[in-house]
């Protein structure tokens, strides 16, 4: 050894040291980029007085001025709540005086339009309820609200109830796609998969009823997720099946999503399927299961009955071929195929109960709201909106009573059927998760006729309802882009009930390994957005 290099080396070290302690706290710093930041990211700016809800709030809405109100018209907003900045600076000195609530406090959200709100209508895209107003908030917004959010506006989607083109409604018209506006959103959450990929929000909410998170969260290049059914309550929100119908959150990250999550899931004694959630919600936070290295020893398998072959699914096909490859690049164990012995394509399309429960649904909801409600029921929805009403409608009110349905109880003996199929798959071969493709076809093209079938803007080959009619978990995770189109694709988890925290774990793992989300070119940052902030002497962020 140099015994002279080794103590000049160790006394440059122990000046560099000496140098650091007396350093002033401004020589360390951290980026902040709104396009890129998390919820964390946010709030270690807000922690260390560089960012406040306040300008937060102003920098959504320049980007809403600037992108969906002008440049490429995204059309995704439908209501902003004007209240905003008020309710972000009370949070502000809240913040100042006591700190923060949670680690929503500030975090501002963006709420498909099925979810109520006291102080902004709740529409579901339908013009004859453009004025509908609710007296009180849906669950998950008292929630959120109670947490510290601020719900910035309510979004365009599509027409819960009127016929309009594919992702589009009757009272806000049709997003359009920041990465191809000649293509498809995807619904019936559009506005919710569009205003998240442009980052005009934190956080956005979406529903399902049958793919209207996974598909305009695919479509998006997006996380999106949507829980068992049960984990989170309905109360307050738009709805087509009481069987099917779920709320998730749709963001730009797997933390984003379990950091939601930990504020809305949870028991509401208004909506009984919530009761199968008691004690199956972990007592940490969702956050402590995100892990950049969480495929490392899992066991994934490959449901190849939901991989569909032939000319149109090449390409996609490839990149789900090379997803797979990229899973045992970051240490999982992948067992393939995995099969159930079931036509599931097949056994899906007769497993649909909204075409049954859509009118005693649809009831339901209107008579929670106040008598000032434009429509408070199915009859006088068809009444007043005539030919604008989706014919599904109209057919779901001449069925009568469900007591003895025999097509409803053969939809949900199917359901039962293929959710034991997938929870005996997984048991069998003792899966973390399964994975699947959420479509290997090119996306649809933007449509301009409004389409009488409404749902969830899906080409028959690309639609995907298996969660949806299971009830099982399931989160999309960014899995690359078409070339042909330039369009994402997407990778769906599926899991076994109640196993969000395995999900969320797996999911961050691949989020980590490939890095596929991707800002769209059509929306680039405004000035502002991005900056450096100093750190605390104490020791900072990292």
């Amino acid at each position: 050894m140099n015994l002279r290099r080794s103590a000049s080396g160790l006394a440059a070290c122990a000046l560099g040291m000496a140098l650091s302690v007396l350093a002033p706290a401004w020589a360390q710093a951290a980026s902040f980029d709104l396009s890129t930041a998390t919820i964390a990211d946010i709030q270690a700016a807000m922690e260390e007085g560089s960012l406040t809800s306040e300008r937060l709030v102003q920098m959504y809405l320049a980007r809403i001025e600037a992108y969906d109100q002008k440049g490429p018209k995204l059309n995704s907003i439908l209501t902003l709540n004007r209240n905003a900045l008020a309710e972000a600076r009370v949070l502000d000195l809240e913040r100042k005086e006591k700190g923060p609530r949670s680690s929503l406090h500030g975090i501002v959200v963006l709420a498909k339009d099925v979810f109520d709100t006291y102080d902004m209508p709740t529409t579901g895209g339908f013009k004859p309820m453009a004025t509908s107003q609710p007296s009180r908030d849906a669950f998950v917004i008292d929630r959120l609200r109670k947490s510290g959010a601020i719900i910035l506006g309510k979004l365009n989607q599509s027409d819960w109830y009127g016929v309009a083109p594919s992702g589009g409604s009757t009272l806000g018209g049709q997003p359009t796609s920041p990465y191809n506006p000649k293509k498809m959103t995807g619904g019936s959450s559009s506005g919710t998969g569009v205003s998240m990929a442009a980052w005009l929000g934190t956080v956005g909410l979406g529903s399902d009823t049958s793919g209207s998170i996974v598909i305009p969260t695919t479509l998006n290049n997006l996380v999106g997720f949507s829980t068992t059914h049960g984990l989170v309550s309905r109360t307050g929100m738009m709805w087509s099946s009481p069987r099917q119908e779920s709320g998730g959150p749709m963001c730009r990250s797997v933390y984003d999503c379990a950091a939601v999550l930990d504020v809305i899931a949870g028991y509401d004694p208004a909506d009984l399927a919530t009761e199968a959630g008691l004690g199956k919600i972990p007592s940490q936070s969702y956050t402590s299961f995100v892990a950049p290295t969480g495929l490392k020893g899992a066991r994934i398998g490959v449901l190849r009955e939901m991989v569909r072959a032939g000319p149109k699914h090449t390409e996609g096909v490839a990149l789900f071929e090379k997803a797979i490859a990229d899973f045992k690049a970051a240490g999982a164990l992948i067992v393939d195929p995995v099969l159930t012995g079931i036509n599931l394509p097949a056994a899906l399309s007769d497993a649909g109960a909204a075409t049954y429960e859509r009118a005693d649904a649809i009831n339901k909801y209107l008579a929670d709201l106040p008598p000032t409600a434009p429509i408070r029921t199915v009859e006088e929805m068809i009444a007043k909106g005539g030919a604008l009403v989706k014919p599904a409608i109209v057919t779901a009110a001449q069925i009568g009573s469900l007591d003895h349905h025999p097509q409803l109880v053969a939809a949900y003996r199917q359901q039962d059927m293929l959710r034991a199929a997938m929870i005996e798959v997984m048991d069998k071969y003792q899966l973390d998760a399964v994975i699947l493709p959420y479509r290997t076809v090119l996306t649809d093209d933007r449509p301009t006729a409004p389409n009488p079938a409404g749902g969830g803007g899906s080409s028959g080959e690309a639609a995907n309802p298996l969660a949806s009619y299971t009830g099982l978990p399931t989160i999309i995770v960014p899995g690359g882009f078409f070339a042909s189109d330039g369009m994402p694709f997407g990778v769906q988890f599926l899991g076994k009930p109640f196993a969000e925290p395995l999900l969320i774990k797996v999911a961050s793992g691949y989020e980590a390994a490939t890095h596929h989300r991707k800002a769209p070119a059509l929306t680039p940052p405004l000035a502002g957005e991005r900056f450096d902030y100093p750190l605390a002497a104490t020791g900072g962020h990292e």
